[in-house]
């Protein structure tokens, strides 16, 4: 068993057919297709239906796909260990990061990591929490940076910052002029969140349980430019984070007094693989940086 036909076999489980998988591993497809029948003949199983256009996973292939990605990510973080033992600081990192938080706080704090480590690449993967946490399993990312708390033993969380939650509401609305108000005087409104799979979301439900109301939601989307628009024109009242609050057309904000109304942001990694030197890095400017909003 070779490691590249470990690397083909994922590669056509990843792209669903063989020659999409040739095209992304930069061989001809009669060579893939040869190193998997291989593959099979030494471990005396079929591991994929030929379908027309597709591959799919025979329960052989089911079973051997985990065991074939845990020698891939093994190999893969024995070589960062070794050249990270035998180099300097360089190399990349992939950080992922939720919506409600990636271009708050990523573009000035990437700007200046890249100024003070020219030789580190950091690409960014903005996704919902769930998918950067299955992302981050599967080795196709090296950190991410989202709302806390996060469940798994698995895992390090680091918190960078915690922040204030707010009202928006209609300009013209009784309570727009207000300074702070509590959750229970939006306990009638209709509200405006995100949709389900966004943590933000499930921070505004929180706070609203935790103040003892249920909130009437009558609108869901993907994007707080939405939400804002939907405000403006009269349709309800919404919540955003502090790093959230901006200058907009028709729209007010007004901190949420409620103690408990507050968002935890951090950096969430693997607790069994070994983070190279870039990703340390990143971390520390990233911990460094983040501003701690007190109560």
């Amino acid at each position: 068993m070779e490691v590249h036909q470990l690397r083909y076999f994922c590669a056509v489980v990843e792209s669903g057919n063989f020659t999409r998988a040739a095209e992304a591993t930069r061989i001809s497809q009669p060579s893939l297709s040869q190193q998997i029948h291989k593959l099979e003949d030494e471990l005396g199983a079929k591991l994929f239906d030929r379908l027309p256009r597709s591959a799919r996973l025979t329960q052989f292939g089911k079973a051997f796909l985990p065991k074939a990605q845990a020698i891939l990510r093994q190999i893969g973080e024995a070589r960062i260990e070794i050249r990270e033992m035998a180099s300097v600081e360089s190399g990349e990192v992939v950080l992922g990061a939720i919506p409600t938080v990636a271009p708050y706080l990523l573009p000035h704090m990437l700007s200046s990591f890249a100024r003070q480590h020219p030789s580190v690449s950091v690409s960014v993967v903005e996704e919902i929490t769930p998918t950067l946490l299955e992302r981050l399993h599967q080795g196709t990312i090296d950190l991410a940076l989202l709302a806390l708390p996060v469940l798994g033993d698995e895992l390090i969380a680091s918190e960078l910052m915690q922040e204030c939650l707010f009202a928006v509401l209609p300009e013209k609305h009784p309570l727009a002029s207000r300074r702070s108000i509590v959750l229970d005087e939006m306990r009638a409104e209709p509200f405006l969140l995100l949709k389900e799979g966004h943590c933000f979301r499930d921070n505004a439900l929180l706070a609203c349980r935790q103040s003892r109301i249920n909130p009437k939601v009558v609108f869901e989307s993907g994007q707080f430019a939405t939400i804002l628009a939907m405000v403006s024109a009269g349709m309800g009242v919404s919540v955003v984070p502090q790093m959230a609050v901006c200058d907009t057309r028709g729209c007010r904000f007004v901190l949420i007094a409620d103690k408990r109304s507050r968002r935890r942001i951090g950096v969430v990694r693997l607790k069994y693989r070994y983070p190279t030197r870039a990703q340390m890095a990143l971390l520390e400017h990233l911990q460094h940086n983040a501003t701690t909003k007190a109560s």
